[in-house]
Parts: structure tokens; C-alpha cells; sequence
């Protein structure tokens, strides 16, 4: 696809696999390859390996790599897949030029390590992130990568390959600001999390990346759609039966958005694993919490198509059986 027809592709939900890792903390590639099958066979516009819910933070720049590159390979070109990047100029164009040789389809640009860089600085570093592969640049704004309008037209018009932006501050004011000003030029995404959508989709975006789409696409999916329909009053029901149940457990401690969701694949039977440091794994009482929630989740699940969700499911102790 051209950057343009990737850019018009992005609409609904990005699904965001986390990395799976063993119980010694390295890459669990077979669980990443049995993952990324099934939510290749939902309609998502695109998966992000290695973005922030894949903990890239925790990963060298060869894992990175070798993670987009299984990615690539179990999505075998039923959906686009977006690399995550960041870190620092250097290493993010590195990144860059192995996630395209791994066959990725446009990378997600990260804030670089450092949170005190001057609006000119920044732009260097995504230029120098776009310049280094042929890829089609989408730059998350998150944490300290905050920009006024004027910042974002001015990255549009000095990186030709940037092609979508995606908003992790959560002001919902002014990212309509942000959209009004520049316009059609890019793609527009919801990326603070799911508990977020009525309120990006009010605003205009035309797609959302999801980590509930590790456990349960058709809910995400659900949610984009009616975001897009613009109908609240089903959002509405969404969000306070599913969504804002889960994330008031995300809430309990600082990170837990990761090794939440990793613990709800575990108590499913999906292949997850711990989170690496800097993360911690979910404390026992809200394993529990969490495990009563994924009942309330029954009718938003599906039975894996490979089986080995059943046979997880039997020979896990407490499980759920579907």
C-alpha cells in the first residue's frame, strides 16, 4: 500500500499484542506467533508490535526487531503491522531500518528517552526516525511529546512520510484543536486507552488502538463501531459493563496497564507471561478481582480457533472454561 492508502486504511481499532514473555523473562516467540494469528484473523485496521503495551521500553533494539519480525510473519499480510520505535535518534532510526527490512508496514514513534528536549530537538529526532527506512511515520504523543497545532502542522510538512498522528494526552480539547487546524492531512487516533473512545470519537478520530484486543476483539471492536456511528447511548453500556471495570483495576497501581491485561490473558489461558522491569506483576488480591471480572467478560469472549485456549483453560487450576 502507498502511504496514502495506509493512511485511509486506519480506521476503527489498532489491536496492540503485548510480548509475551517465559518465566525467566525471555521472549516467548511461539506464544507471540499463536497470538498474533488469532487477532490477525479479526478486522483490525493494523496490529503495533513492540508499541507501549509490547513493554518496547523493556526490550533491547535486537528484540524489538526480532519481535516485529515474528509479527510480520504470523500476521502472514492479512493486516498491516506498525513498529514500535523510540529511545533515542540513533537507535530509533536502527529500529527503523530493521523493522523494515522485517517487513513491517510503518512505524510509531515513541517520545526519545529524554523529556526535556526543545520543540526543534523533537522534530529532529522524528525526522531523523523518518528519514532513516521508507516507512510511513505515525508519531505518538505521550507523556512529555506535547505539541501545540502549530507544532503538529509544522512535523507535517517537513516529514512527507508522516502519516498519522496519535494523541496520548488525554485533553480531548485540545486535540480537536490539534485536528481542526491541520486537517485531513493525517490520520487521526485515539491512543490513551480504551476507556477513552466515547470521548476521542466525539471528538472525530477515525480509529482507536486497543489492548482489550488482547482478550476480547469483539468488544473492541464493538467499541470503534460505535464510536463511529456516533452512538453513545450503546458506548455508554460498553464502557460501564466492560471497560471502566477493568480500568478502575488498572488504576490501583502505577503501570499495572500492561500486567493487567497480561494477568486477564493468563487467567483466559492466552499466552502472556510476566511483565519485565521496570513493571510489576498484579498483586494476589487483584488476580482475584481480576479473574471474577473476566466472568462479567463471557459474552465478549471467543473459543481460539487453534484449541489451545480449551486445553489452557482445563489444565490451568481456577481458570475459566468456555
Amino acid at each position: 500500500m502507498t502511504p496514502g492508502e495506509l493512511r485511509n486504511r486506519f480506521r476503527g481499532v489498532f489491536g496492540f499484542p503485548i510480548t509475551p514473555f517465559r518465566p525467566d523473562l525471555s521472549l516467548d516467540f511461539d506464544a507471540l506467533t499463536r497470538n498474533v494469528d488469532w487477532m490477525s484473523r479479526h478486522p483490525f485496521c493494523a496490529l503495533v508490535a513492540a508499541g507501549g503495551t509490547g513493554e518496547m521500553y523493556s526490550l533491547s533494539v535486537a528484540e524489538i526487531i526480532a519481535v516485529v519480525k515474528v509479527t510480520v510473519q504470523a500476521a502472514g499480510g492479512r493486516i498491516p503491522v506498525v513498529a514500535g520505535v523510540g529511545f533515542n535518534a540513533a537507535m530509533g532510526a536502527e529500529i527503523a531500518r530493521g523493522a523494515e527490512k522485517a517487513g513491517a508496514d510503518c512505524l510509531l514513534a515513541l517520545p526519545p528517552y529524554y523529556a526535556n528536549a526543545p520543540e526543534e530537538g523533537l522534530a529532529v529526532y522524528y525526522q531523523s526516525i523518518a528519514g532513516a527506512s521508507g516507512l510511513p511515520l505515525t508519531i505518538y504523543s505521550r507523556d512529555w511529546a506535547v505539541f501545540s497545532p502549530h507544532a503538529v502542522a509544522r512535523l507535517a510538512e517537513s516529514i512527507p512520510l508522516l502519516i498519522a498522528w496519535k494523541d496520548g494526552q488525554g485533553d480531548a480539547r485540545k486535540y480537536q484543536r490539534i485536528m481542526s487546524y491541520v486537517g485531513d492531512r493525517l490520520a487521526w487516533l485515539g491512543g490513551i486507552g480504551d476507556d477513552c473512545v466515547p470521548a476521542y470519537f466525539a471528538i472525530g478520530v477515525q480509529a482507536y488502538t486497543s489492548s482489550i484486543s488482547n482478550i476480547a476483539p469483539k468488544l473492541s471492536l464493538a467499541l470503534a463501531d460505535a464510536g463511529l456511528a456516533r452512538d453513545f447511548a450503546r458506548l455508554d453500556h460498553l464502557m460501564r459493563r466492560y471497560v471502566h471495570p477493568l480500568y478502575a483495576i488498572r488504576d490501583r497501581m502505577r503501570g499495572y496497564e500492561v500486567a493487567v491485561m497480561k494477568q486477564a490473558m493468563e487467567i483466559l489461558g492466552i499466552s502472556a507471561g510476566p511483565v519485565r522491569p521496570p513493571l510489576t506483576n498484579c498483586r494476589p488480591q487483584d488476580i482475584e478481582d481480576l479473574r471474577k471480572l473476566m466472568d462479567v467478560y463471557r459474552d465478549v469472549l471467543e473459543e481460539r480457533e487453534s484449541g489451545y485456549l480449551a486445553e489452557r483453560s482445563q489444565a490451568g487450576s481456577g481458570r475459566i472454561s468456555r
